[in-house]
């Protein structure tokens, strides 16, 4: 189940031609690199089965993850850098059905207070003619009923281990989703580089109880971030990562309480792939 859904059904470089001509008017202009794009979101939610991967898992692994499950326990999320995973999507409108193959992708990962928290992907993928095919018949399953990100569903917050008062989490793993359209090659959407980065923000404390100021200057801080949202066996999810690198620090207003912008960016250890997770369970 997915909400914000939108596709670009062609998206492609227009090369004009340019043509000098005696007289005035526009130029032919061709179309190249032809490929799709597509957005939607999904709730922040696990199956309903611990162990049980989420019904959007394979997007998840389209966008650079791979995914380990332990029956009846927990199914783990982590990045990888290389072999990665691929997917195709159907989109029917009126009858009309769009076929995206080998599509790759981004994500945003948005949590707010007071409202259902969300992952938001953006894939490119490979076009292939549209044709008439009557709208199917769908079956939803393994997408829990989310909860609001609020206090007793979201819990276990800490950056830098310091638990604050959270108002919201953001993390953008930052993929690069490039198109190849090579001479003798086969179309592809690749993913060549990642930077997963994001923000926190959080009811602003003395200097005394947490220092974010000189954490964000000493080169060489890097600390935890973590928060679990749900409550219930198969409708929890963590996210975790203990390579976090904070920037610069600033002031909000909300409620005329004075907050804490908190931008980070997630590093890898020198094992690699290891700068964030995301923990069903």
């Amino acid at each position: 189940m997915v909400r914000d859904l939108n596709i670009t059904p062609q998206q492609s470089d227009v090369v004009n031609r340019d043509l000098i001509r005696p007289y005035l008017g526009a130029s032919e202009q061709l179309l190249a690199n032809t490929r799709v794009e597509c957005t939607f979101s999904v709730e922040l939610a696990g199956s309903g089965t611990a162990g049980t991967a989420p019904q959007y898992g394979k997007a998840l692994q389209a966008c650079g993850l791979s995914e380990t499950v332990a029956a009846g326990t927990s199914v783990t999320y982590a990045p990888v850098s290389a072999s990665f995973s691929s997917v195709t999507i159907h989109y029917n409108i009126d009858g009309v059905r769009h076929k995206v193959t080998g599509a790759r992708g981004t994500f945003t990962l948005n949590g707010s207070v007071g409202e259902i928290p969300t992952i938001d992907f953006t894939f490119t993928g490979i076009y292939n003619a549209p044709d008439d095919s009557a709208l199917p018949s769908v079956t939803y399953a393994n997408q829990a009923t989310p909860l609001i990100f609020k206090n007793g569903n979201t819990d276990t917050f800490s950056l830098l281990s310091y638990s604050g008062c959270l108002q919201s989490v953001s993390m953008d793993i930052g993929n690069t989703v490039v198109y190849r359209e090579l001479i003798g090659c086969t179309k592809e959407v690749l993913i060549t580089d990642r930077s997963a980065s994001g923000s926190v923000s959080l009811e602003m404390i003395s200097i005394a109880t947490k220092d974010y100021f000189t954490a964000a200057l000493t080169d060489g801080t890097l600390g935890d971030l973590t928060f679990q949202h749900g409550t219930t066996a198969g409708n929890i999810v963590d996210f975790s990562s203990s390579q976090i690198d904070i920037g610069d620090v600033s002031y909000a207003d909300q409620d005329g309480i004075a907050m804490l912008n908190i931008p980070y960016t997630a590093i890898p250890s020198t094992a690699g792939n290891d700068e964030f997770s995301l923990v069903y369970t």
